[in-house]
């Protein structure tokens, strides 16, 4: 516990928080493309060049911004409908030793985060509140923030699974590097034998990890603060007049199969997997989220609950886009490029970038923003060593859901339903991080 707290105390020495992290960022960006790109044209002329790169790269990627807060609130606002917590108060009665709750907490997470992170995250943190609620019923002995780790885990295996950013922007036929490399499905990055093997090995290795570990670990008591965001509630209103509408369960439920039928309709007569990409995910979700919330109202107030969390993507994907902006229109990523080059070789350029790519994180906290960053010069690098771009595009997607272990941006939300704090989950999230980083490795060195 010592060491874990000295890395959170380090951490937050050196972090501050995610958007000043974006503007010193910006910043580096400038003067690196000021100093390295064009040292021969006029000082003042050419800063002001970069700012006008700056904001070019601002306003390009608004498309991509929306589709990273829909794929989060509408996972998120899914993980509040009644069937999900119906499901999870099925499953808490089986989770009643400390080993069995951080085996169960952790396969599930797992699963639920490879569908869709926002589901996962979300549904992970309310099955390990709900564990704790049950253990202080029954006066259980429990391991509470192993319990917790167990729902955070997903966030380690997310970017291999079907709302992985980097992954489904280039399954798009116009994303932002399509000039350069073209579209590629997802049958070569989540679906390919390399990230199948991988996500197969996580869902199996992890949670028995987790059940050995709290099995050895030791028990202590804990305090559950209050709270109502695992709460679903049913207020009896008499609504009058039109504002039935948003309380009838057919009108709702009507809207949402026009996102559903069409949805499945894809599925079934698809000639290959082109049309899985952020605007299908996200066409679905909407869809299943209004589904099962079953009303209107319903609906909307998860949405309310869910969206705060999309404030850091909301405001920190311009400041990423901007910093792209200066790295391509002033020639800054081709400096990078060959750096990564010069460093490495076709073989072990996707280790490489599977580290780069789990520092990146730690100043980066977003799997989308780090992809608008770092993801030209990954493939830039990629095309010159003769290196899949598929390969290229995983090896960056593993090693920045690595550090998502080390890096506590996106678990608030569960530190806020839990109750526990980010320096009680690091001894057991850093254990994950570590098994993590020994399957990702092989895979790419194997693959």
């Amino acid at each position: 516990m010592n060491f874990s707290v000295k890395i959170q105390d380090f951490l937050k020495k050196i972090l501050p928080s995610p958007f000043s992290i974006a503007v010193l960022l910006t910043i580096l960006s400038f003067l690196l493309a000021f100093f390295l790109t064009n040292p021969n044209t006029a000082s003042f002329s050419f800063a002001y060049d970069i700012v006008g790169f700056w904001e070019k790269g601002f306003w390009e990627l608004l498309a991509f911004s929306t589709q990273m807060i829909l794929i989060l609130v509408l996972g998120h606002t899914l993980a509040l409908a009644p069937i999900i917590n119906k499901f999870i108060s099925l499953l808490v009665d089986y989770c009643n030793t400390n080993a069995k709750a951080a085996l169960i907490v952790t396969a599930l997470t797992v699963v639920f985060s490879l569908l869709n992170w926002g589901l996962g995250l979300i549904f992970g943190a309310i099955l390990a509140r709900k564990v704790g609620e049950m253990a202080k019923k029954k006066e259980l002995n429990l391991n509470y923030p192993l319990i917790g780790a167990a729902g955070y885990s997903g966030l380690m295996v997310w970017h291999g699974g079907f709302s992985g950013s980097a992954p489904l922007k280039i399954a798009e036929k116009e994303h932002f590097l399509s000039a350069s490399i073209g579209q590629v499905p997802i049958s070569e990055t989540i679906l390919s034998p390399m990230n199948i093997s991988v996500a197969i090995t996580l869902m199996i290795v992890l949670p028995i990890a987790m059940y050995f570990l709290a099995k050895k670990s030791g028990t202590n008591s804990f305090v559950l603060p209050a709270n109502n965001i695992t709460k679903v509630t049913n207020q009896n209103i008499e609504p009058a007049g039109v504002e039935k509408l948003d309380y009838s369960k057919i009108f709702a439920r009507t809207f949402a199969l026009l996102f559903i039928i069409p949805s499945v309709y894809k599925i079934i007569n698809a000639q290959d997997l082109t049309f899985l990409n952020l605007n299908y995910i996200n066409f679905l979700l909407f869809g299943l989220a209004l589904f099962f919330h079953s009303t209107v109202k319903n609906f909307l107030d998860a949405v309310n609950k869910a969206i705060g969390g999309s404030a850091g993507i909301l405001i920190q994907f311009p400041m990423y886009a901007g910093i792209m902006g200066i790295m391509k229109y002033s020639g800054l990523s081709i400096l990078f490029t060959d750096f990564f080059i010069d460093l490495s070789n076709s073989s072990i350029f996707p280790v490489y970038t599977l580290i780069s790519a789990g520092i990146v994180n730690i100043f980066v906290p977003s799997g989308g923003g780090q992809w608008i960053v770092q993801g030209p010069v990954i493939i830039e690098a990629a095309k010159q060593l003769n290196v899949p771009v598929a390969k290229a595009v995983m090896a960056l997607a593993y090693g920045d859901q690595l550090t998502n272990m080390l890096q506590p941006f996106w678990a608030l939300p569960l530190l806020g339903i839990t109750g526990l704090k980010a320096k009680e989950l690091i001894p057991y999230t850093l254990f994950l991080m570590g098994i993590g980083f020994l399957i990702f490795v092989s895979a790419l060195l194997i693959f």
